[in-house]
C-alpha cells in the first residue's frame, strides 16, 4: 500500500510540474480541440483558426462538422480522439449531461487527456457539474475551467464574444491570452462556477427581456403603430435593450437575425428554456426570488412542448401573436 502511495503521489507530483510547464507557455502555437459544432461552435472554431490554431473536432452529427472539416480542421471520431491530438479543449453542448458525457464517458476527454492539458467548457450548465469536472480534471493534472459565453450566433460569427470564466486568478491570464481569438471580452468571475453563475443571471435577464420587447411590439402593432417605428423609438429611449436593438423580434424589422430568417438558427427555444430552468434551481438553493424570471421560464417551457423547442428564441413574439388571436 505504501509503494501504491508513493506511485501516487509521484504521479501527483508530475501532472503538476507538468500544469506549471503549461501555464508558463504560449498558447499561440497550441493544437486546440473543439467538441460541439453547433450554432455557436462552428464560428467559434472558425475563428480560431484563422488566428492560426490547428484544430481538431467532433460532434455527434457528422454533417455538423462539414464546416470546419473543410477549413482545414481535423475530424476525430470521439472526445477521446480529440484530446489525445489536443493541448487545450474547448466543449461548446447542450446541457449538463451532455457534458459530463464528453469529459468522463467511456470515450470521454479524460480517459486520454494529457497532463497538463487546459480545458474550457463553453457550454451553460449547472456550476455544481462544473465544479465536479474540475476535480475529475485536476486529477489527470490538467486544469478545467467554465467559460461561457454572451453574444450570441452573431458575436460568435464576428469574434466578439463575451467570455465568462470561473478559475483561479493566477490562471486567468493564460484563459485570456487564449480566448481572445474568439472573444472581446474576457472576465475574470472568480473560481470553478462562477462564470456559469454570472451567465445564468445574463440569460434570465435576456429570456425575461424578449418576452418584454415581444409584449410591448405586440401590443404597439395592435394599436396601429409601424414596427420599425416603434423599435426605433424604443431604442432611443428607456425600453432600449438588446432584444429591440440587436436582435428585434418581429420579422422585417432587422436584418442577419432569426426574425428575418423564419426564427431559424440563433439560440434555441429549448435552449434558453433550460437555462432557466438551471436559474430557477439555482434560486431555489439561495433562497432567491425571481417572480419574472420564473414565469418567463415557463413561457419558454410552453413553447417547447407546442414544437417550437427548435425555433430562436425571439419566436416568443409570433408564441404571444398567436394567443392573442385564441
Amino acid at each position: 500500500m505504501a509503494g501504491v502511495t508513493r506511485k501516487t503521489s509521484q504521479f501527483l507530483i508530475t501532472a503538476n510540474r507538468l500544469h506549471r510547464n503549461f501555464s508558463s507557455s504560449s498558447t499561440s502555437n497550441a493544437r486546440v480541440g473543439f467538441i460541439g459544432l453547433g450554432n455557436m461552435g462552428t464560428p467559434m472554431t472558425l475563428n480560431l483558426m484563422k488566428k492560426g490554431h490547428t484544430a481538431v473536432v467532433y460532434d455527434i452529427f457528422p454533417e455538423a462538422m462539414t464546416t470546419v472539416q473543410g477549413a482545414g480542421a481535423v475530424v476525430a471520431h470521439n472526445p477521446a480522439e480529440v484530446a489525445e491530438k489536443s493541448d487545450i479543449i474547448v466543449t461548446m453542448l447542450p446541457n449538463s449531461s451532455h457534458v459530463m458525457e464528453a469529459f468522463n464517458g467511456e470515450n470521454g476527454i479524460l480517459q486520454t487527456v494529457k497532463p497538463g492539458s487546459l480545458l474550457f467548457d463553453s457550454s451553460t450548465i449547472d456550476p455544481d457539474v462544473a465544479k465536479q469536472i474540475f476535480a475529475l480534471s485536476d486529477k489527470k493534472g490538467c486544469l478545467f475551467m467554465d467559460a461561457p459565453v454572451s453574444g450570441g450566433y452573431l458575436g460568435a460569427v464576428a469574434g466578439t464574444l463575451t467570455f465568462m470564466v470561473g478559475c483561479e486568478e493566477k490562471e486567468f491570464s493564460k484563459a485570456k491570452e487564449f480566448l481572445v481569438d474568439m472573444g472581446r471580452n474576457i472576465v475574470h468571475c472568480g473560481g470553478v462556477g462562477s462564470g456559469l453563475a454570472a451567465k445564468l443571471c445574463n440569460n434570465m435577464l435576456l429570456g425575461i427581456t424578449m418576452a418584454g420587447t415581444s409584449e410591448a411590439l405586440n401590443l404597439g402593432i395592435r394599436m396601429g403603430l409601424d414596427p420599425k417605428l416603434l423599435s426605433g423609438i424604443l431604442n432611443t429611449s428607456t425600453g432600449r435593450c438588446w432584444s429591440s436593438d440587436t436582435y428585434n423580434p418581429v420579422p422585417g424589422v432587422m436584418e442577419n437575425v432569426p426574425s428575418a430568417n423564419d426564427y431559424k438558427g440563433g439560440f434555441g427555444t429549448a435552449l434558453i428554456a433550460k437555462d432557466l430552468g438551471l436559474a430557477s434551481a439555482s434560486a431555489t438553493k439561495t433562497g432567491s426570488s425571481i417572480p419574472l424570471g420564473s414565469l418567463s421560464h415557463q413561457l419558454y417551457r410552453l413553447m417547447s412542448t407546442q414544437g417550437y423547442g427548435g425555433k430562436d428564441f425571439s419566436f416568443i413574439y409570433q408564441f404571444l401573436k398567436e394567443m392573442e388571436s385564441k
